[in-house]
């Protein structure tokens, strides 16, 4: 405890760590201290062996990797003190790593919920009800990003070989089709959009005044509108993204070409879709066998 103290004093006088990180770094060393103990252990005495068998016991009792990695992270500053005081001669924690984050999965709407909102769902009248609905219908169709979006130009859809050139990240073009209904949706809100419009900017997505639409106000579309059809927190423009990619693959699209019209860099990236429609798998399994 005297080295805890000792410890403390100097994050406090010397370093000028806030009072709450004091605090948590106190919790965090007694705690290992308490262990160490039951080892038999003083804490100069501990090796790397003693960490990593302190990090499995939390890990078994359900503590997470980020409050594991917290506690790792005192005990690093700890001993990284006790090697400049002189009070021991190898740093225990040199070696040690903490468990790996679990990556959240992707949250996406539900299909029905998406036709729902498409199908249902009475937008406005006139030019901007027809905008918003097309906005909602690029992002859970073509997958593109909010960037790509709102960068869209008039010359950058073809109709003729149903095409959009989108730019991406890095400045990389790449091309995605589109079908028939969302050609239709595009035409009309073209007509609406020319007739309602004196000046036009060449951009594709617009305010009422011609000039291109703002990414903010892009995001208040989508999260008002999927409000009206679903109950998750997160209603922005990425989250219909991963619609568009769990939707492809749930209909037997194959990773590689999803991974080609997202613009992904790396197959790996793409892949997590597969744990999040794996997750679909099992949910419906529990609540519809019997025996689950």
């Amino acid at each position: 405890m005297e080295e805890i103290d000792a410890f403390l004093g100097y994050l406090r006088y010397e370093r000028n760590y806030s009072e709450e990180t004091e605090k948590s770094y106190k919790v965090d060393l007694l705690q290992f201290e308490e262990f160490a103990k039951e080892c038999e252990l003083q804490l100069q005495e501990v090796n790397p062996n003693t960490v990593r068998e302190w990090v499995v016991l939390m890990m078994d009792k359900g503590i997470s990797a980020s409050s594991i990695n917290r506690k790792l992270s005192a005990l690093r500053t700890f001993y990284k003190y006790l090697l400049k005081k002189g009070e021991i001669t190898a740093d225990p924690m040199r070696k040690i790593s903490g468990p790996k984050k679990k990556k959240p999965l992707p949250v996406f709407v539900k299909e029905k919920e998406m036709d729902r909102l498409l199908d249902e769902i009475d937008f406005r009248d006139g030019f901007e009800g027809r905008r918003d609905r097309l906005i909602i219908q690029l992002f859970y169709e073509t997958g593109m990003r909010l960037a790509e979006l709102v960068g869209l130009n008039d010359a950058d859809v073809d109709f003729g070989t149903k095409v959009i050139k989108v730019t991406g990240k890095r400045n990389k073009q790449r091309i995605i089709p589109f079908g028939e209904e969302l050609a239709i949706a595009m035409q009309d809100y073209l007509v609406e959009r020319d007739q309602t419009i004196s000046t036009l900017s060449g951009a594709f997505i617009t305010k009422a005044s011609g000039e291109r639409i703002a990414r903010t106000s892009v995001q208040n579309i989508v999260r008002e509108n999927l409000s009206k059809v679903t109950t998750i927190k997160k209603r922005s423009p990425h989250v219909l993204r991963h619609t568009f990619a769990t939707s492809m693959l749930n209909h037997q699209a194959e990773l590689g070409a999803i991974k080609e019209l997202l613009g992904h860099e790396s197959l790996a990236t793409t892949e997590v879709y597969t744990h999040t429609t794996f997750e679909e798998l099992k949910k419906a399994y529990n609540q519809a066998h019997p025996r689950a």
